[in-house]
């Protein structure tokens, strides 16, 4: 099991035994991060705690064990178990995890002969686990159950259809069957002869039950939270890049970061066609904050490695992440040359401004099975009935575990990921956000209070802080139109287009269009330069027969595609994926 979740050769690990209790325990990690210091034990050695992440708890209260007299280092994660000693279970709900608000582990305490297996309050890092009359199995990532549990080897037929259509699955299952995930905010008790007690530390009632505050004391206090809780997310032993793009969230790390001139390396995707808008702004606003600036090039290099990274990025992310993750493990392999740690604006306009980035979008007909197409239209009936309530708690307890998990785990196999718009303080906080901020108007103005001259500069969506009238609405609509026909060229191109543009092929249209705003264009790279890894990887007997393809499908979805008659990107990323889960998951070949 602990082989399975070795993915790169910096990662430590190591296991735990304890027959008395019935405890068998393994973990992986990446060499020199905060939780390489596993397991941790107090003075006594009746407590030990195994933890996965970072934890931001306060110095203050750090320095309080210290004069109580608990000895523990200063560069890790050593100091929770004694968080634990002084505070019982209940110390749980004052981590503040390196994704934020983002951990799990298991305690264990001899003094009571109980185990407590617990995560984060968001579920954001996964606990799969499997229960029968042998035993109770989990792991942080499902490939660890499935090594040793063959009964587990099958795919759950709603759970497919779920991530066929919405990119996720919902409610806390698994792809596979048998296997569930933890919900967030557990904290399972287990002890000698006694049923496990599903016990739970948080609830989100807490945060949605805050009155909602004025315009001017919402920013005053949002402001003060962010100044305050920021710098945490810069420390530590290991030296931390700031993954820059065009929009408003990264940059406001940047207009408050603690990191003098040449001290916080930037770095931000680039495509092979021209430097996208992203690139452009990320290098100006880094010079002007006096900061060193790479762009992580997506170009040739990718594309002969894209066979093995997406098969790669399929397996680490148990087959919920597509082949698109193929470009995730790729810069992300890049950007840890840059500094071990990535510090990330992601999420931000998920708690700040509540944006649901996933929806039922199923496959085109006449591909899939009809079975399984008819999940389809179960999925698009529980992510309805999910999407009803609160929509921040939609977007951080259910989009975050559910949908944008499996992007974090095969970025996570890299880096250390810290982001701060999953700090505890600020998620409670987003939740008293009056209706009429729910937009880029906070954002911009921290960015301007923190550093007035990166406030001037323009957005990739043509948005700037105090606007000039007619100027910026104009560039606002440029790019909004740039942007919206990228996708329609690449991505979202229609059939009856996809026709048209077969005929111009010569003329290389693409160049017009690709690029401005993206990096990934695997609607060409399908048709051109990946057309015979396609026919390598699809086109034997084993891929052409799966049951959840309909017959000679296959065939003529590649044939269509790549000769530029049609468009079938989003399936053959679905196809694609199927068969490596397939390949890696179910046959562990």
């Amino acid at each position: 099991m602990v082989k399975c979740l070795k993915h790169e050769p910096f990662y430590t690990d190591g296991t735990y035994f304890n027959e008395e209790l019935g405890l068998w325990i393994g973990w992986a990690c990446h060499e020199g991060a905060s939780d390489d210091c596993l397991p941790i034990w107090n003075e006594k050695k009746d407590i030990c705690l195994l933890f996965s992440g970072e934890d931001f708890t306060d110095q203050a209260e750090i320095d309080v064990l210290r004069m109580r007299g608990h000895e523990f280092a200063s560069d890790d994660a050593s100091y929770l178990v004694h968080l634990y000693e002084e505070m019982g279970s209940e110390f749980l709900e004052k981590l503040n995890g390196w994704f934020g608000g983002v951990f799990s582990g298991l305690l264990l305490d001899l003094r009571e002969q109980k185990l407590v297996l617990f995560n984060d309050r968001y579920g954001v890092n996964r606990i799969y686990y499997h229960e029968d009359t042998s035993g109770f199995y989990f792991s942080s990532e499902a490939k660890a159950l499935l090594k040793i549990l063959p009964g587990t080897r099958q795919l759950n037929l709603r759970s497919l259809g779920e991530v066929l259509s919405c990119e996720a699955v919902l409610e806390n299952r698994s792809l596979f069957s048998g296997i569930s995930l933890l919900p967030g905010g557990s904290s399972w008790v287990f002890s000698r002869g006694a049923p496990v007690k599903k016990k739970t530390y948080f609830k989100k009632e807490a945060w949605e039950n805050q009155p909602e505050l004025s315009e001017s004391d919402f920013y005053e206090k949002l402001k003060e939270t962010w100044i305050r809780v920021l710098p945490k997310y810069f420390v530590g032993k290991q030296s931390v890049g700031l993954s820059l793009t065009g929009g408003v969230d990264s940059r406001i790390i940047l207009a408050w970061a603690p990191p003098g001139p040449g001290k916080l390396p930037c770095y931000t995707w680039g495509g092979k066609y021209r430097d996208c808008a992203d690139v452009k702004i990320a290098r100006r606003v880094a010079k002007l904050c006096q900061q060193p600036h790479n762009t992580i090039a997506v170009d040739g290099e990718f594309l002969s490695e894209f066979p093995a990274l997406a098969e790669r990025a399929v397996y680490i992310s148990d087959g919920t992440m597509d082949v698109t993750g193929s470009i995730d493990l790729y810069v992300q392999r890049l950007a840890r040359q840059i500094a071990p740690v990535r510090l990330s604006g992601v999420c931000g306009g998920e708690i700040l401004r509540r944006l649901v980035m996933f929806r039922p979008n199923p496959p085109q007909q006449g591909v899939f099975d009809p079975e399984l197409a008819g999940s389809f239209r179960e999925a698009a009936v529980t992510y309805s009935g999910e999407l009803e309530g609160h929509r921040l708690s939609f977007t951080s307890f259910k989009q975050a575990p559910w949908y944008m998990a499996s992007k974090f785990t095969v970025e996570r196999s890299q880096v250390t990921y810290r982001t701060p718009y999953f700090d505890n303080e600020l998620v409670a906080l987003a939740y008293q956000t009056p209706a009429t901020l729910l937009n880029n108007e906070p954002a911009l103005r921290l960015i301007a209070d923190g550093n007035p001259r990166l406030a001037r500069i323009g957005t990739d969506r043509g948005i700037a802080f105090r606007s000039i009238p007619g100027v910026t609405q104009a560039l606002h609509q440029y790019q909004e139109f740039t942007f919206k026909a990228e996708y329609a060229y690449d991505y979202g191109m229609p059939q009856w287009l996809a026709r048209l543009d077969h005929v111009f092929a010569p003329l290389h249209l693409e160049k017009l269009f690709l690029g401005r705003h993206k990096v990934a264009h695997f609607r060409v790279w399908y048709r051109d330069e990946l057309s015979r890894s396609l026919r390598e990887m699809l086109l034997d007997s084993d891929a052409r027969s799966r049951p959840y393809l309909r017959a000679n499908s296959l065939e003529e979805i590649l044939k269509a595609h790549i000769s530029g008659q049609r468009n079938y990107t989003f399936e053959i990323h679905k196809i694609l994926t199927l068969e490596f889960i397939q390949r890696k998951l179910i046959e562990l070949n």
